[in-house]
């Protein structure tokens, strides 16, 4: 099972760990050279999203993505059970 690298102030080359965002909204778009991928949160029946994050990537690395997302849902879904859809 893959699990996430520990959050430590800085890594061994001294460049700080990212912070982390909570994110229950997603918005993906396209283009013939890229894939952008909006992440936020979005606020009850009110339909207010407020976005703080955007991943640009190319192609082949929004299919690692897919690949990886897809195989750590299908480990999660295999050690607590299926993930209700929405």
């Amino acid at each position: 099972m893959e699990t996430t690298p520990e959050a430590d102030d800085d890594d061994d080359d001294g460049a700080a760990t990212p912070a982390g965002r909570y994110a229950n909204y997603f918005a993906v778009g396209y283009n013939a050279a890229e894939f952008l991928l909006d992440c936020g949160q979005g606020y009850g029946d009110s339909g207010n999203v407020r976005f703080h994050t955007r991943i640009i990537t190319s192609p082949i690395y929004a299919q690692a993505l897919f690949a990886a997302l897809g195989k750590s849902l299908a480990e999660y879904e295999q050690a607590f059970g299926r993930i209700p859809e929405q």
